[in-house]
Parts: structure tokens; sequence; C-alpha cells
């Protein structure tokens, strides 16, 4: 299992990006994925998460209306969306799989929003 996460960098209040996670080594369409983000100094936290078939999704109240997660299943790869973005949304991104009682993430992507 591989995931690797893209798309980090530095940006102003208010801008955008788009984070894109490819996934390997197992069948991508059958999973649930989820964001996750560690700001320095705290606790890892669910920021999204997107069914299998991309029919459902979930925010973190402290993104709602602000980030969207979608999906490719033909490209296996998981996208988060983020516009309008905050100071308080900088930290390390990660993208997460739970295969059975295993949980996989990728290396991670840095998001700094900042001035």
């Amino acid at each position: 299992v591989q995931l690797v996460e893209s798309g980090g960098g530095l940006v102003q209040p208010g801008g955008s990006l788009r984070l894109s996670c490819a996934a390997s080594g197992f069948t991508f369409s059958s999973y649930v994925m989820n964001w996750y983000r560690q700001a320095a100094g705290k606790k890892r936290e669910l920021v999204a998460g997107i069914s299998s078939y991309g029919d459902a999704t979930y925010y973190a109240d402290s993104v709602k209306g602000r980030f969207t997660i979608s999906r490719d299943n033909d490209k296996n790869t998981v996208y988060l969306q983020m516009n309008s973005l905050k100071p308080e949304d900088t930290a390390v991104y990660y993208c997460k799989v739970r295969l059975g009682w295993s949980d996989y993430w990728g290396q991670g992507t840095q998001v700094t929003v900042s001035s």
C-alpha cells in the first residue's frame, strides 16, 4: 500500500490549494478515504472523508463550506480542494486508508497559510 500526497505549499490567507493523494497497492474504489491534518504541537485531526463511490462525505466543522473532498476512482486519487484558507489551517496534511484492522498513511504535505 502506498499513499503519496502532493499539492501543499505556502499560500496567503484567503487563498486556495488543491491537495492530491495518489494511491496504489489496494483496490482504491472499495475503500473510504480520509484527509487528516496535524499542526505543530497539536494532535492529528480528521478533516474530511469520502465514501468508496464518492456519494457520501464528511467534514470537520472547522472546514465546512471551505474544503471539498472528492475522488477519481479511475485515477486512484483523492483530492482536497481548500478555499478561503486561514492561518489556522496551517498543518501537515495526510491521507489515510483503513484496510481491515490496519491504517495506512501517506508521508504528508505541508500547507502554510501566511501573509
